[in-house]
């Protein structure tokens, strides 16, 4: 029976199984996304609380100010291109109709921030639905979240 040089074997063993593993850096590339998005998301959840009247509106521009700032960031968070996280394979393979979504959502959160700046949080809460369609991306573009 013939043997395999250790460095052979070596390499054999260090390439099994490891497919799927992620590796550190693309493990940040995922954190970072996923921050980026959730704090969207707790973005989002605060204006939806002042909007719904649970909580006073005094920070409403404020609120829509962060969602135009991080919403301007956000694609650059998947340009990486490391799959994972809640993203679905459908990020890279339809890149240009993602990118286009996610442009248009940092433009309409301009605009609504825009809009806070000029005339008021009302102004700018007469964008908020248009702005925050999230779910329309979302259906296409990220994993069912468990329940």
């Amino acid at each position: 029976m013939r043997r395999f040089p250790q460095a052979m074997l070596a390499a054999l063993l260090a390439s099994t199984g490891t497919a799927d593993a992620a590796s550190p850096a693309d493990e940040d590339v995922i954190a970072y996304r996923q921050h980026i998005m959730n704090a969207l998301q707790e973005q989002t959840a605060a204006l939806g609380k002042i909007m719904s009247g649970a909580v006073p509106d005094d920070n409403a521009v404020a609120h829509m100010q962060a969602l135009a700032l991080i919403a301007s960031t956000a694609l650059k968070s998947f340009e990486p291109k490391v799959a994972g996280g809640e993203s679905k394979p459908e990020v890279w393979s339809d890149w240009a109709d993602f990118s286009r979504r996610m442009e248009e959502f940092a433009r309409l959160t301009a605009k609504m921030s825009q809009a806070a700046q000029e005339g008021g949080k009302d102004a700018g809460l007469s964008h908020a639905i248009e702005a925050l369609n999230c779910k329309s991306c979302h259906d296409v573009y990220r994993k069912p979240r468990p329940r």
